[in-house]
Order: C-alpha cells, then sequence, then structure tokens
C-alpha cells in the first residue's frame, strides 16, 4: 500500500497492512519454518497423548484376559507419552519463537512509522497513548502468540483429535461428543460476541489512562507550582477506575462460560449411551474404557479455550490498535528521488497561507485554523533577516514552513528557486538547523546531544562547536566534562545552558540556512554578547532567520518582516521602520528610547 511518509528504511520488510489479521499473518509467515515446526510438532504431541488414551482400553482388556501378554501394550503407551513431551517441548520452543519475533519486529514497525509520520500527525497524538501502544499492545501481540495461538490449537486439536480416535475405536459413541461440539461452536461465537467490545474498550482506555500519566508527570513542575496534586490524582483515580471497570465487565463474561457445564452433561450422556452399548453387548469393556478416557481429554482445551479465546481478543484488538498508527496518513512524503543539491539559501514565499489541522470535535474531521494569509516575500543568499511581531503574529508558523515541518496550504515557498515539495525531504532539513525557545535534549551526555546531528564528529570539532556557542567553560566545570549525562529534557541544565548547547548543535552541523527561534531569550546579557559575536560569525555565507524581542539582535539584520495576525505588514531595514511601520514601533514602545516621528506613506502612481 502506497503511504508517505518522511523517513524509511531501504529494504525494509514490507507486511501486509490491508486488514488486521492479514498484517498477524504476514508477521507470522516470515518465520514460517518456527510456526511449521510447531504445527507439526503440537499436531504429533496430541495424536499420541490420545492414542495412548485409546490403547488403555485394549491394555485393560488385556489384564482382564489371564492369557493375554499386555507388555508390549504398556511400552507402546510409555513411548507415546514420552513421545508427546518431546514434541511438546519442542512445539513449545518454536512457538515461543515466533513470539518474541512477533513483538520486536511489530514494536520495530511501529517505531519506524512514527518516524516517519509528519509533524502534524504527531500533534494529533496523545504521547501517552503511543507509549502505551508501544509498550503493553505490543506486549499483548506477543502474549496472543504464547500462550494465546498455542491455547487455540490445543482447543482445536484437543477436542478435534480425541473425537477421531473415538470414531475409529467405536463409530457409534461419536455422536454426543460431535453433538457437544457443536453446542460448543455455538457458544463460543457468543462469548467472544460478548467480550469483543468490552475488550477493545478496555485496551483504549489503558492508552487514556498512560496518556493521563505521562501528562501530570511530564507537567509535574506546572502541577506542583499551582498545587493541583488533588485535582490531578483525583482525574487518574477515575480513569484507573474505569480501567478496573471493564476488566470487572469481563470478568462476568467469563463467569458465564458454558461450554464447562456442557462438557459436564455430554460427559454423563457418553458414559450412559456407552454403558448402554456395552450392556446390549455391542462392545466390549475396552471400548467402554477407551472412550471415556478420550472423553477426559476434552475438558482440559474445553477450560483453556476461556483464557485462550481472551487472550486472542486482547491480543487482535492491541494490533488493531497498533496497525491504525501505523497505516495513519501523514501529511508529507520523504521525496527520496527529489532534488537533493547543497543549498545556496535564497528564500522565497510566494503568497504563501497555512494553517495547523484541528480536529473538529463535533463530527470528528480535521480543519485548517488560519495561521498564515498571503505571506510574500524573498530573502537573498546569505542575509540575515529578522522576523518580529506580536505573540501570534505567526512568526514560528512562517520558519516552520521553510524546512518542511508543515507543508503550506497555499501558494509556495522556494529554496534556491524551487519548490520546498520538490526537494528531497533528507536533503534539505540536513542543510537547514533550527534553535527553538524550548531548547529539547536528549538523556545522553553533553558531547552526544552536540553532536546528535553530526554523529561521526571528533570529539576537537565537538568541543569547537562548544567554544563558538560560549558552552566550553561551563561543560568543563562538570566533573565528567562532556561525558556528563543531562536530564530527561536536559531539566538537569539551566535554561541558558540547554540553549548554548542548542548553538553548538547548530554550529557543529554546519547549516546552509540557520532559524534561531527565540534562541538566546534564557541568556543573560553578558553571555549573550559573546554569543552575538559567535551568531555574526557563523552567519557567514548562510541565510539566517531570526526571531527575536532583542533590540540589540534586530538592529544588525539586513532585511526586518514585520508579520501582524498572519501577514507581513511591513519590511524593511530597522530605521526605516521606525519611521514608517506603527506597528514596528509598538514593539519598541517600551524601550527608553526616543522615537522619529512617523511618516506617511504615499503610494506610488499607476
Amino acid at each position: 500500500m502506497s503511504q508517505n511518509k518522511e523517513f524509511s528504511v531501504v529494504d525494509d520488510y514490507q507486511y501486509d497492512t490491508r486488514t488486521t489479521w492479514r498484517w498477524i499473518g504476514s508477521h507470522v509467515r516470515r518465520y514460517w519454518h518456527y510456526a511449521l515446526v510447531f504445527f507439526l510438532c503440537y499436531t504429533w504431541s496430541w495424536s499420541a497423548y490420545a492414542g495412548a488414551q485409546a490403547l488403555v482400553g485394549r491394555a485393560a482388556e488385556q489384564i482382564i484376559d489371564p492369557n493375554a501378554a499386555f507388555v508390549g501394550t504398556a511400552l507402546l503407551i510409555l513411548a507415546l507419552l514420552v513421545s508427546d513431551s518431546i514434541s511438546g517441548l519442542v512445539g513449545a520452543l518454536s512457538a515461543e519463537n515466533v513470539a518474541a519475533r512477533f513483538g520486536a519486529d511489530a514494536r520495530q514497525e511501529l517505531y519506524t512509522s512514527l518516524l516517519g509520520k509528519s509533524k502534524q500527525f504527531h500533534d494529533r497524538q496523545r504521547t501517552g497513548d503511543l507509549m502505551a501502544r508501544a509498550t503493553d499492545d505490543v506486549n499483548e501481540l506477543s502474549n496472543m502468540m504464547v500462550p494465546g495461538s498455542l491455547l487455540v490449537f490445543e482447543t482445536v486439536a484437543g477436542i478435534a483429535v480425541p473425537i477421531i480416535y473415538i470414531a475409529l475405536t467405536e463409530l457409534q459413541l461419536v455422536l454426543v461428543p460431535l453433538l457437544f461440539v457443536v453446542s460448543y461452536i455455538i457458544t463460543a461465537r457468543h462469548y467472544i460476541r460478548r467480550l469483543n467490545p468490552v475488550v477493545e474498550a478496555q485496551r483504549e482506555q489503558f492508552g487514556k489512562l498512560t496518556a493521563t500519566l505521562e501528562e501530570s508527570v511530564s507537567g509535574i513542575e506546572v502541577v506542583k507550582a499551582s498545587a493541583q496534586e488533588p485535582f490531578e490524582r483525583a482525574k487518574f483515580r477515575r480513569n484507573a477506575r474505569l480501567y478496573r471497570d471493564f476488566f470487572v465487565q469481563q470478568g462476568y463474561i467469563e463467569a458465564r462460560y458454558l461450554p464447562l457445564l456442557l462438557y459436564g452433561i455430554a460427559v454423563g450422556l457418553t458414559f450412559l449411551h456407552a454403558i448402554s452399548l456395552y450392556r446390549a453387548g455391542t462392545i466390549g469393556i475396552g471400548a467402554v474404557i477407551s472412550t471415556m478416557a478420550l472423553v477426559n481429554i476434552l475438558r482440559f482445551p474445553t477450560f483453556i479455550s476461556l483464557f485462550a479465546f481472551s487472550t486472542m481478543q486482547v491480543g487482535y484488538t492491541s494490533a488493531g490498535r497498533i496497525l491504525r498508527i501505523i497505516k495513519g496518513e501523514s501529511d508529507m512524503d520523504e521525496n527520496a528521488g527529489g532534488v537533493a543539491q547543497p543549498i545556496v539559501g535564497e528564500i522565497v514565499f510566494e503568497h504563501v497561507s497555512f494553517g495547523y489541522a484541528a480536529e473538529n470535535t463535533t463530527n470528528g474531521a480535521v480543519q485548517p485554523t488560519h495561521i498564515l494569509n498571503d505571506i510574500s516575500f524573498r530573502i537573498a543568499p546569505g542575509q540575515t533577516v529578522a522576523i518580529v511581531g506580536q505573540t501570534g503574529s505567526g512568526k514560528s508558523a512562517l520558519t516552520q514552513l521553510v524546512n518542511r515541518t508543515y507543508s503550506a496550504s497555499g501558494g509556495r515557498v522556494l529554496i534556491d528557486g524551487i519548490n520546498v515539495e520538490e526537494w528531497s525531504l533528507d536533503a534539505l532539513r540536513s542543510q537547514i538547523g533550527k534553535i527553538e525557545q524550548d531548547i529539547f535534549l536528549f538523556s545522553r551526555t553533553i558531547g552526544e546531544n552536540i553532536a546528535f546531528g553530526a554523529p561521526d564528529a571528533s570529539q576537537e570539532q565537538i568541543e569547537a562547536a562548544a567554544r563558538a556557542a560560549q558552552a566550553h567553560d561551563f561543560i568543563s566545570g562538570f566533573n565528567e566534562g562532556y561525558n556528563t549525562v543531562v536530564g530527561e529534557r536536559g531539566v538537569t541544565l539551566s535554561g541558558g545552558q540547554r540553549q548554548r548547547i542548542a548553538l553548538a548543535r547548530a554550529f557543529l552541523s554546519n547549516p546552509r540556512i540557520l532559524i534561531l527561534d527565540d534562541s538566546t531569550s534564557a541568556i543573560d546579557s553578558a553571555t549573550e554578547d559573546e554569543i552575538q559575536k559567535a551568531l555574526r560569525k557563523a552567519q557567514e555565507g548562510r541565510t539566517v532567520l531570526l526571531i527575536t524581542h532583542r533590540l540589540s539582535q534586530i538592529r544588525w539584520a539586513d532585511l526586518i518582516l514585520v508579520l501582524d495576525q498572519g501577514r507581513v505588514v511591513a519590511s524593511g531595514t530597522h530605521d526605516d521602520l521606525l519611521r514608517i511601520s506603527p506597528h514596528y514601533r509598538r514593539i519598541f514602545a517600551r524601550y527608553d528610547t526616543a522615537l522619529p516621528p512617523i511618516e506617511e506613506i504615499v503610494p506610488a502612481l499607476a
């Protein structure tokens, strides 16, 4: 199935994603040799075990007959039971192999799929729910194989094989077991139909529960600062109770499982039938004993089918939840065959409009929320352009269209005269560096964080980038230096330290276009002066897009774009805009700076 993705693996194994069962089957078929060994071993295991029970009747007749030798029959029963144990062991090992590999492959497939989804797709997902699918739902896939599919096969083989032996022993005695099988199938189907919606709701609720937990932990600073621990505890408790209630409903359904009752009735009727035939002289005592021994085998598969169906249903529901993410439509494609040339740095916006996709809660439809409207401008290679405007004017959204974090909903964005949609996504993004105000650092060493965009960089190159970003001194002050492991999202560092590490990361990757989204907001004035020297050196030969409210940074921009309510309302140099743009003047009204008188712009005559 053709599907947009921003990232893919060359020669990655392709699974059949048309339906949930096809997807599961394509995973199992990848390890068909293990599945075949499992099938053959368990088929023989049940055949040997049932055969041994059938021979018990013959052994009983030989014991009754003083002239019969039953040693050979006893040894044959022993051999069958030993082979049953060995084949069962080999079959279980094969099934475990399939289960473990299925779980690992599904988790890897899901992770690769998530890497290939667009930012707009991830905006619509809850991180906790994705984590639940990648962990607990994947574990349920393994459980669906072992013990789930193993128990299902034991249910089928454990019922079919003994009935075949009963028919071979005495055809008349197979009537009651066959009636039991028919009633078993009817009641089992009814049980599954009642169980399905409860299990589906249970898995969805688990995703919600995990999402609530993740949000509370991620926002723990806000929770504590607002003293909202009681509220968060109550919310989590409500979700946990609802999750528990679904398990209780499942328990009620399982408690009313009828096949075990039907089995008890079948045993009594089979014994009554066998005794009637024996008293009539139609069959011997050996046939009665063999038949009852074989009917006794049916109890185990009838009992375990309760757990088999539940485990399989949970696994199937989890598979569906994982597959929905894998099949989820991404808004962009990596365009692997697109333009992959070195970037010079020219950026052109031609009547560009953009809106984030937001889900309409009324009907579930995804509708855009307009952010940018009819934006047009040109940035020459090597220019430093400051983008200013009030909060919510669309500054960050504009820069996100340059590296195709999002796609424009109207108009064109051109890099070196080529529409960004025609570029190879990897070639485009690898030559564009971006540092945002909310710096994200991985829970790794500082050196690994700096080298994230250039993993093959040497230690000397990493340290040179850190010096350029004024980060080397504070990094050297740590006991482990560049080997210091930062906490999750870099929480063990101050805001200024995180921003300087992000700057070092950008310097090391050596991008042709550099986007700085208020990237020095958490840096003190003294450090900022040093970093500005580094930035001015870094901008040489690069196109720089700068979002900032700091006058010291705006002044040295070659061009300033003023945004208001998603439109470019003015552009020019700092001195020009102070004279002609009321929007730009309002930005600096808070500074204790004398502003030149506003000039009226006279429209050019046609």
